[in-house]
């Protein structure tokens, strides 16, 4: 009778689960389009990075800056506003402004003459870029059941490739018909279109309609009516279990490799490699698209089979992938000739992006569908502040210091190479591309951190498969203890990069810090002031969070 009754229940379960429909398939594509103007604006950053610079007048350092940093710390922080937004409110609006809104700023990319105007569009760009993935991973959770979440978030993480690869096609395009600012103004407008056609077309799914259980946490959720779960919560979940923190940490290394890579490949094959615009919008264009979009789908297909067996698998896959890739990469750097090395970055192209499909199953997998969005934008916040904000910003760090060292052997100076232009091209081009090439090399310990990170993640995935999420007790004191570590410690991190690479007195970050935790106004005087101002602000109020955590659990010991 029991083994009858659980078949019945078990059938009408069956029965119950919504089915996946053509219009879910047709939201899948719209989501991916407009993904795809997200990686356009990007990749036009990188492949017109030479013309860019050279029309400003920038240095490696600043071109890294927009192309890293700026643009990465506002998408992060906003990024969660808008997914504890989305969590709440209808996800296709927010989506559909995001777009809108990221469009107008590329469009105002390509009217900007100065350094802080470009600086000030891109991080404007971020601000609207913020409300883009997070509601759209959320959106897709709700159209496909979770055992094809892998394989769907997969096709719609082909707007990274696609995006990269019409970027790189249409930005040489046009800038060569026109000139590179022409390029932002026509994509913009395209974006806008875009993102009407999104609200147009696309429908609000119900949270959790096709969610039976939780995969990872085993624990039942049915389609019932969905609490609202708090901002506080959904962190402490997020930060609290070992599966959800190290696969934001292995994503964040894994990035940090990636985009340093995606966002330097045009300059380091015009500069180092004797490439131009059009065989860069010919050959790497097709490139990408190939090498990225087969990664991207082959990658979730591969751990949505795999992971039927172990969720260490979704671990284990874009671990071996980013192994895989070191030779590749070194190949890339070392071999002459554009041709060469852009076969050889076939290779980690393919594999480097393997990390994204099985990383968005396991935290849509993960957590309650009142936290999904909330939890992507999390995601995203660790995995875009240490690899978009972290990895094109230290190589055009490095690649500025590799070029004053040699050019300081001659007599030159950075400075005085940008301000001559093309009457000393003969006299620094050499250290200016070496000292690129040598920034490039300095990323495989990078990959080899990610490889370190992604094992973890594979033993927390496989001790969480044995025994079962963490209680909330647990899952309350990690987060505690992560937040107090990355507070104080990234702070710590701040005041000595500035001593140690520009020169700054600590004295005086040491008071800023001290004037946030006070409540005092800080009233920076450039960009980097800005930066610096918000990023101690930032981690300042996530070390105060600690602290109040240490403070609850003082109580109730008491």
């Amino acid at each position: 009778m029991a083994t009858a009754t659980g078949t019945a229940a078990a059938g009408t379960a069956a029965a119950q689960q919504p089915k996946v429909t053509g219009y879910s398939w047709f939201v899948l594509f719209m989501l991916c389009f407009v993904y795809i103007f997200n990686f356009m604006d990007r990749q036009l950053m990188s492949v017109l990075g030479e013309q860019i610079k050279a029309d400003l007048k920038l240095s490696d350092t600043q071109l890294g800056l927009m192309t890293g940093l700026f643009f990465a710390l506002f998408y992060t922080i906003l990024g969660v506003a808008a997914g504890w937004l989305a969590d709440r409110t209808i996800r296709v609006r927010i989506l559909a402004a995001g777009c809108f809104l990221w469009s107008l700023f590329t469009l105002l990319c390509g009217k900007a003459n100065s350094f802080p105007m470009m600086a000030v569009a891109r991080m404007g760009v971020g601000v609207g870029e913020a409300a883009g993935a997070p509601p759209s991973y959320s959106i897709v959770s709700d159209y496909f059941p979770a055992h094809m979440r892998g394989a769907a978030l997969a096709i719609f993480s082909l707007g990274v490739p696609f995006g990269m690869a019409l970027g790189a096609f249409f930005g040489p395009t046009i800038a060569e018909a026109y000139d590179w600012r022409m390029a932002f103004i026509v994509i913009g407008v395209a974006g806008m279109a875009a993102s009407i056609a999104l609200v147009l077309t696309v429908r609000e799914p119900k949270r959790g309609a096709m969610d039976q259980k939780i995969d990872i946490h085993m624990e039942e959720a049915p389609s019932l009516p969905l609490a609202k779960e708090s901002f506080s919560a959904t962190i402490n979940q997020f930060f609290g279990r070992p599966v959800l923190l190290t696969t934001a940490l292995g994503c964040g290394l894994a990035a940090f490799v990636g985009y340093a890579v995606l966002n330097w490949t045009s300059p380091f094959l015009q500069r180092v490699k004797g490439a131009d615009l059009g065989e860069i919008r010919i050959y790497y264009s097709l490139m990408l698209a190939v090498s990225m979009g087969l990664g991207t789908w082959l990658s979730g297909v591969l751990v949505d089979k795999l992971s039927r067996r172990s969720k260490v698998w979704f671990a284990l896959v874009p671990g071996a992938a980013l192994a895989l890739s070191i030779p590749g990469h070194w190949l890339f750097v070392w071999m002459e000739g554009w041709a060469g090395s852009m076969a050889a970055l076939a290779i980690p192209t393919f594999l480097n992006i393997f990390y994204l499909a099985p990383a968005l199953a396991v935290v849509q997998n993960s957590v309650r569908p009142g936290q999904r969005t909330m939890a992507g934008a999390l995601l995203l916040l660790v995995l875009n502040l240490i690899g978009l904000g972290g990895g094109p910003t230290m190589i055009g760090i490095l690649s500025d210091n590799f070029a004053t060292g040699a050019l300081a052997n001659a007599n030159l100076t950075l400075e005085a190479c940008r301000a001559a232009g093309a009457s000393a091209a003969e006299a620094c081009k050499p250290a200016i591309a070496g000292g690129l090439q040598q920034a490039l090399y300095w990323l495989i310990p990078f990959y080899v951190a990610s490889v370190a990170a992604l094992s973890v993640e594979a033993w927390a995935l496989k001790r969480e498969e044995k025994n079962g999420a963490p209680n909330e007790a647990a899952v309350a004191r990690n987060a505690m203890v992560v937040k107090l570590l990355v507070g104080f410690g990234a702070i710590a991190v701040i005041l000595l990069a500035e001593a140690l690479l520009f020169g700054e007195p600590l004295t005086r970050d040491i008071a800023g810090v001290g004037a946030v935790l006070t409540g005092e106004t800080l009233v920076p005087k450039t960009l980097n002031g800005l930066i610096r101002s918000i990023l101690l602000l930032l981690f300042s109020i996530v070390a105060v969070a600690g602290l109040f955590d240490v403070a609850r659990r003082g109580k109730r010991a008491a």
